[in-house]
């Protein structure tokens, strides 16, 4: 089993929640958790911006990442939501099983 941490933004920590949320339901992690506090700078249509972010890491395995991404997508405010997943090769094997028990 390859499990994934998924690193994902929102504009709000209500937006953050429904996601988490859904995620979790639909089994497509296993636990997400939502970290306040984040300013962001970044270039969007050529113009630099600042905002307030909240930062989600969901626990998943591999196999779900791309299923997630997109059921992300449709939930999200943003035309285009960061989601980017890291490949998790090392850690606590029971951390792990735990994952893949929960999103089976």
């Amino acid at each position: 089993m390859s499990v994934a941490m998924v690193y994902m933004t929102a504009g709000d920590v209500e937006e953050a929640r429904r996601i988490g949320r859904e995620l979790v339901r639909l089994r497509l992690a296993a636990c997400v958790n939502i970290l306040g506090g984040m300013e962001s700078i970044y270039l969007w249509q050529e113009k630099l911006e600042t905002a307030d972010e909240v930062v989600l890491i969901a626990k998943t395995v591999s196999e779900k990442v791309e299923e997630l991404t997109e059921t992300v997508k449709e939930l999200h405010s943003y035309d285009c939501p960061c989601v980017v997943a890291f490949e998790a090769d090392k850690g606590n094997d029971q951390f792990f099983e735990w994952i893949g028990n929960c999103t089976t």
